[in-house]
């Protein structure tokens, strides 16, 4: 158990595989109360197996971040369940990489749809709850693409990952003082983000990743943010492969 998670009711995106799954473990390690959504429920399922078998509090949620009701209700089943919720971690995300010469609108609109939209819906979600119980953290899932921008290739990917990163520090200004705000900018993380490229570019996504860091180290950098006093926010995070030079 740990002072500063231990009885807190968190919900993590995208919590079946990668980041999310491993946030789960080790915040439910840490006497968190886990609630982790995903479309893939049979994989979120086998994440709860994992922590009831350890002795954890999880439960999971069908869940397309991109259908803006479905969070809500989401959001309202966990309240209805756990009694309340406590920390939103938005990390629900897509990264096909693509030169835009190709024009690949259909791509463009899923990763705003997953990345940027997704995030908004969570938190238009769970603010409201956290403004009137005066209390609450967000944890957004940006990336060093939303520091520098990937290209070529990413381009879009980063221009979503740039709004993440803008729209965390915009939103830390505006409720900061009731409700804590982390972005969270992991470089090259082992997890399936780098299986949703396709095409020509796959194979260069492939090589980048073989320096990737374990998605457990992400992990510790979230719980670190959640177990801070509530007197002290945690706004940005970068995290990233010691040989990773972008």
């Amino acid at each position: 158990m740990t002072k500063g998670i231990e009885g807190k009711v968190v919900l993590i995106t995208g919590g079946s595989t990668g980041i999310g799954a491993e946030t789960a473990r080790l915040l439910a390690e840490r006497g968190a109360k886990v609630a982790i959504a995903a479309r893939r429920k049979d994989r979120l399922d086998e994440v709860v197996a994992d922590i009831a078998a350890n002795g954890g509090t999880a439960r999971s949620y069908a869940l397309d971040v991109t259908d803006k009701s479905a969070v809500q209700s989401v959001v309202a089943a966990i309240i209805a369940d756990f009694g309340r919720l406590d920390v939103l971690i938005n990390n629900a995300g897509l990264m096909p990489i693509r030169p835009m010469a190709e024009v690949n609108t259909e791509e463009w609109d899923q990763m705003i749809d997953v990345n940027l939209k997704g995030t908004l819906y969570g938190i238009a979600a769970a603010l409201p709850g956290f403004l009137e119980q005066g209390s609450g953290h967000i944890i957004n899932l940006s990336s060093v693409a939303g520091i520098k921008v990937f290209a070529p290739g990413g381009t879009v990917y980063s221009g979503t990952k740039f709004a993440v990163s803008a729209i965390s520090e915009g939103l830390r200004h505006e409720v900061g003082e009731k409700v804590r705000v982390t972005s969270i900018e992991p470089g090259a993380v082992e997890s399936d983000l780098k299986f949703t490229t396709s095409g020509t570019a796959a194979e260069t996504v492939l090589d980048f990743y073989k320096q990737a860091i374990p998605a457990a180290s992400v992990a510790r950098a979230i719980a670190f943010a959640v177990e801070q006093p509530d007197d002290v926010d945690v706004n940005a995070i970068v995290i990233r492969p010691t040989a990773q030079q972008f």
